[in-house]
């Protein structure tokens, strides 16, 4: 809650700012919710309800969507203690017309039958855009994307390489990349010409970025066209031993391509997947503290024309990020993600950066959301802390004026991501 006048004032002011959302999963196709079980099916709550005692049966494929929703309610009263459950009931309230400020499993179908009546309508997309004051959203495309059927100007493609630098043993990304760069990737040379043709193809299409999620072992390194060929050889015969090369070689690879064709690498470090065997679906994986950026200095020396926005899994790693993007003049924070996205991280994270980091290096928040809807409950959230550290340490203090604690949250919400991805 904001309590004083001041952060209310600042807040306000804020809000008003046209958003720039520089990472989502959202699908372009299929942007906004069509129902309620879009809603809550999203894996924070899932993950959180299972936690809570909810078995995984509800979250069958054959389920009745209703009745999905039911049972995920049905749980809320264990879970309404997280921020998560406040997104759900700022959505309830501000979509779907929910006039309570509690949410329970008595409100199932009042609820279902809101969220099919206003889901339907057949601008529903636009309305969600413009309530929650969005201008653009990054994507998530994988590397075959055909970037076709959708506004590039307002769904920025970004280029996720995952598949590429840690499943090219498997078969069928190998067969994804020779059918979406009509290559056959078997050596150093053909893998270069068929990443040149990736990053054509997303340049062509309006891309803005390229991005990967790293696990904690992960130390990339340069490895010669000679040794990754060899690698390459082994790994398409089976040879999991080869994995570690061809990772790096890839890796090391598609930095080139971002210094070639002025692409930001979006580094996201730290995510250590399945941890969690018996999770719910996107509900295994977790941080890893082994993890430290020490292990990308190599790269951040070798790539200065590169920039690269990073994202941390912990709080307990922003001090070495806010040391890092200190120093490296191509290293940017990125957002509170994942298990670092709650009021307690975001307050003490976010004010660190802003006392210790040049402000023009800061990309404030993104959404990570999978649905538009979210991406309103999950900006207020950020908003409402950042009004609170810019009256306590910046206005109050007479560091700033008003007016320059608003120029800012403007640098921060919108002007760094339009200078950094050049959008």
């Amino acid at each position: 809650m904001l309590t004083d006048r001041l952060t209310r004032d600042l807040y306000d002011e804020i809000s008003r700012i046209p958003l720039i959302d520089p990472h989502s999963h959202i699908n372009p196709h299929a942007a906004a919710a069509k129902s309620l079980d879009d809603i809550l099916g999203y894996h924070y709550y899932t993950e959180l309800a299972h936690s809570a005692g909810m078995t995984q049966a509800p979250l069958a494929k054959d389920v009745p969507p209703r009745e999905r929703v039911r049972a995920i309610l049905q749980h809320l009263d264990r879970i309404d203690n997280t921020a998560q459950y406040g997104w759900f009931l700022e959505i309830a309230q501000t979509f779907l017309g929910h006039k309570g400020n509690r949410v329970t499993s008595d409100d199932c179908d009042a609820l279902c039958d809101a969220a099919d009546r206003v889901m339907g309508q057949p601008d529903w997309e636009q309305q969600v855009l413009q309530r929650s004051n969005v201008e653009k959203v990054f994507l998530t495309n994988d590397f075959d994307d055909p970037l076709a059927g959708f506004d590039a100007k307002r769904y920025v493609p970004c280029l996720r390489t995952d598949d590429l630098v840690f499943h090219l043993d498997k078969p069928a990304v190998r067969e994804r990349l020779a059918k979406a760069t009509a290559l056959d990737a078997g050596n150093a040379d053909h893998l270069r010409t068929a990443i040149g043709r990736l990053f054509q193809h997303f340049k062509k299409h309006g891309a803005k970025a390229c991005a990967i999620s790293l696990p904690p072992d992960f130390t990339p390194s340069p490895v010669s066209s000679f040794d990754l060929t060899l690698a390459l050889g082994e790994l398409i015969a089976g040879n999991a031993d080869a994995k570690k090369t061809c990772a790096n070689g890839v890796f090391w690879m598609l930095a080139e391509h971002c210094r070639e064709f002025k692409l930001p690498f979006d580094l996201m470090i730290g995510v250590n997947r399945r941890v969690y065997a018996n999770g719910v679906y996107q509900g295994q994986d977790l941080f890893d503290q082994r993890t430290s950026l020490i292990q990308y200095a190599e790269l951040f020396n070798a790539f200065p024309e590169v920039t690269f926005p990073i994202s941390v899994l912990t709080s307990s790693q922003n001090q070495e990020l806010v040391s890092y993007s200190w120093i490296f003049p191509n290293v940017v924070t990125n957002g509170h993600w994942w298990y670092s996205n709650i009021p307690a991280y975001i307050l003490h994270d976010a004010r660190a950066r802003l006392q210790a980091v040049p402000k023009t290096k800061q990309l404030g928040y993104y959404s990570d959301a999978y649905k538009l809807e979210f991406i309103l409950p999950k900006y207020n959230m950020y908003r409402r802390l950042l009004a609170q550290i810019l009256a306590d340490d910046f206005v109050r203090p007479g560091v700033y004026s008003e007016t320059q604690a608003i120029g800012l949250a403007r640098l921060l919400l919108r002007e760094n991501t339009e200078r950094i991805f050049g959008v």
